[in-house]
């Protein structure tokens, strides 16, 4: 870890280096700080949404290591050397990725609020599974929630991007 202390005014700052989409980015943050607080407001990576603020919701999902986490329940330095992936890193050379075109194409964005964080989930899916079963994908996404679409359109952009990624014949 790369954790060095400093007090300022009576407050403990730690100061942390994550890979944050695939750049190392470093940053001082109080001992009470959250990972989505560090990515929001000192990395102004806005997909990470604040929802609920107690890890329900899944607004604030992004990839850590691999795996899907809610943000707004990590503190910041718990993401010290650590890998973490937002929305914002997935597009490359200017196009988005398979799992984003796909969410546009099966019409699973309504108001976009909850958008960043079930692409993360899915995409954290498909990391691991590249063929997912609907039970498998409802499994996935089940911290997730969405007020706007029933979840089908969310399902059938992850079968989508299954068989666009080409593993996965349906």
């Amino acid at each position: 870890m790369h954790i060095r202390l400093a007090m300022i005014v009576g407050v403990m700052f730690l100061k942390i280096e994550l890979k944050i989409n695939g750049k190392f980015r470093t940053a001082e943050v109080s001992a009470s700080e959250r990972l989505i607080d560090v990515l929001r407001q000192k990395f102004g990576l806005v997909s990470v949404k604040e929802g609920c603020g107690a890890g329900e919701c899944g607004a604030c999902t992004v990839i850590m290591d691999g795996e899907a986490v809610c943000s707004c329940v990590v503190p910041a330095f718990q993401a010290d050397g650590h890998d973490i992936l937002t929305v914002e890193g997935l597009e490359e050379n200017g196009e988005l990725d398979v799992i984003q075109q796909s969410f546009i194409d099966c019409d699973a964005v309504q108001c976009g609020f909850c958008t960043p964080g079930m692409i993360m989930s899915a995409k954290a899916l498909l990391m691991k599974n590249p063929c997912p079963s609907r039970e498998e994908i409802r499994t996935a996404l089940a911290g997730n929630i969405c007020r706007c679409t029933g979840y089908v359109q969310i399902i059938d952009a992850v079968e989508t991007t299954a068989a666009r990624i080409g593993v996965c014949r349906r």
